[in-house]
């Protein structure tokens, strides 16, 4: 496949916690001709997400949180059942996941695995969100967690066992794309056993 994009222009429609931008841009096609094309483009930065389980209690450790636009597109509470994840705020991907766990769920843990990396939304968002896996145990435990009060957080941290993990996935009751993938690869790759 042979394509090339060439005469970019950008122009910033939001500046604010995250930018909104319109490019137009010259696209040659496959068989090439050319077009012009534009698109808008949001750019809030890169994040990362961990599956956290405890392979002895055979539990995981998830979060829940108000979420704004769920709640606008239907979700009745505006409550959704997620991983632990953040942005990464000008951090690595893994000292920022760690920050976060300890931020969200009030546990310090030192080892985390890198599993993967993906583009959260390709057709309209520019974020990268880096994917792992972290074993938890009480012993971690340092604090409440629950968020950040400077970010307006209020968040639950919940625990299930595996089976209700299993259960909440065979039923379709993750709604949360970050959250399904990790749930899923855990299951696949044997960790919810």
């Amino acid at each position: 496949m042979k394509f090339t994009v060439s005469n970019i222009i950008q122009e910033i429609l939001y500046q604010g916690w995250a930018q909104l931008s319109k490019y137009k841009f010259t696209y040659k096609n496959q068989d090439g001709t050319t077009e012009e094309r534009s698109a808008e483009v949001f750019d809030r930065g890169d994040g990362a997400a961990i599956f956290l389980y405890d392979p002895h209690q055979k539990t995981v450790l998830l979060t829940r949180q108000f979420r704004l636009p769920t709640y606008v597109n239907g979700n009745a509470d505006g409550l959704l059942l997620e991983v632990c994840a953040g942005m990464l705020d000008d951090l690595d991907p893994e000292e920022a996941i760690k920050k976060e766990i300890e931020e969200e769920t009030g546990y310090r843990i030192d080892q985390v695995k890198k599993i993967g990396q993906m583009y959260t939304s390709p057709g309209a968002v520019t974020e990268i969100l880096h994917l792992f896996t972290g074993i938890y145990s009480t012993k971690d435990r340092v604090s409440a967690g629950g968020g950040s009060a400077e970010e307006q957080e209020d968040i639950q941290v919940v625990e299930y066992a595996f089976a209700k993990a299993k259960q909440l996935l065979a039923k379709q009751e993750i709604y949360d794309a970050k959250t399904l993938v990790l749930l899923q690869y855990a299951q696949l790759n044997g960790l919810l056993e």
